[in-house]
């Protein structure tokens, strides 16, 4: 592995740390990609569910003030905090933003 793979997974392991402490039961939140940790759950509805709805106008604003891209890098970290990687990815469409390169796909 090289140290520039160590580092990314390091880091996303990180990530992935902060987030589960903030989920499950982390009083305060943190910063990623622009985003308070603390406010994804506005958009839990948007992304469970076979048929969920279509995100709130809150989600979206969440979306929107967020760095897409950076969120992205994230994405396979998704399915072990058990969200729907397919549901999460369409999120930025749905809230009317150009989904970034990264974010397309699984």
């Amino acid at each position: 592995m090289t140290k520039t793979n160590a580092k990314v997974l390091i880091m996303n392991w990180l990530v992935f740390v902060a987030l589960l402490i903030t989920l499950f039961g982390g009083a305060k939140g943190i910063v990623i990609c622009n985003i308070d940790t603390r406010k994804l759950n506005l958009c839990n509805a948007a992304i469970t569910g076979k048929n969920p709805p279509k995100p709130s106008a809150k989600c979206c604003a969440v979306i929107k003030k967020c760095n897409l891209s950076c969120l992205c890098t994230y994405k396979s970290l998704l399915p072990a905090l058990g969200i729907n990687p397919t549901k999460a990815l369409a999120l930025p469409k749905k809230c009317g933003l150009k989904t970034p390169p990264g974010c397309r796909g699984n």
